[in-house]
């Protein structure tokens, strides 16, 4: 299907998602998170769509955030954000297949949001990161505040949301927002790396993992959480996936995953 503002490009199980819309520094607007949000419903229900890159077009920005000139427009010239939330992203709290952030310039506002709800983030050398609400009257409503705590910690994370400061790639790598740094010129290829490697492995496993994990960042209680572990490695054991990872371990041989 073709988007305005989305690119997306299937490469057997990986989808390289592609905001486009790099004269305004891919900032979000909410038809663009319309966009997403189709982008992201058809992933997830791709049964043959294993893992997903979300990255931005050009060299300058993964993502300026909040297209604020959108925003100051008249309300009857707007469309209203997917109910997913901004990017088509942030409100989903159930997604059980992976994305990885390539983060290629800087990440701002809604576009660090955007990358913080993703689960892995690999950053070009010139990438920046922040969320600098507090510079102009708002705060990062989005899940920043509740996303930066639980991933670095509650001190580091309110120094950031408070100043409203940047933070480059190495800072970023140093305080736990991403996983590593590359090149401009090798990060799309590292992250495409990164998807196969996840790829490769038990799709049905990797699902219930998330599905696990989504189940302990709603609860409060690690005994509860722990209950729903047990209770998702029993569906896990149903599944044709799992069946054939223990085949393939015993007989010596590559699995074929069906993702079923």
């Amino acid at each position: 299907m073709e988007y305005e503002f989305v690119k997306v490009e299937k490469r057997d199980h990986i989808s390289i998602v592609t905001i486009n819309r790099p004269e305004v520094y891919n900032a979000v607007h909410p038809p663009l998170s319309l966009e997403l949000d189709q982008v992201w419903n058809e992933f997830i229900e791709d049964s043959e769509q294993w893992v997903a890159v979300l990255t931005g077009a050009g060299d300058k920005a993964f993502s300026a955030g909040n297209d604020l000139k959108y925003s100051a427009q008249p309300g009857k010239y707007k469309v209203q954000q997917p109910k997913s939330g901004f990017a088509g992203l942030t409100n989903r709290f159930d997604r059980t297949k992976p994305i990885i952030a390539a983060v290629n310039g800087f990440a701002m506002g809604g576009g660090m949001e955007t990358a913080l709800s993703c689960d892995i983030i690999l950053a070009s050398e010139n990438a920046k990161f922040a969320l600098p609400e507090v510079k102009v009257g708002f705060f990062a409503a989005a899940g920043g505040v509740q996303r930066l705590s639980r991933q670095i910690g509650k001190k580091a994370a309110l120094e950031m949301i408070l100043t409203g400061r940047s933070v480059d790639a190495k800072e970023a790598l140093k305080l736990g927002i991403v996983n590593d740094v590359f090149s401009q010129s090798e990060l799309l290829d590292k992250a495409i790396e990164k998807a196969n490697i996840i790829a490769g492995n038990c799709p049905s496993s990797i699902k219930y993992s998330l599905e696990a994990l989504n189940h302990m960042d709603q609860l409060e209680e690690m005994s509860s959480a722990l209950e729903k572990s047990y209770e998702l490695i029993d569906l896990l054991r149903q599944t044709e996936d799992h069946k054939e990872g223990v085949s393939a371990f015993v007989e010596k041989r590559a699995p074929q995953w069906k993702n079923k």
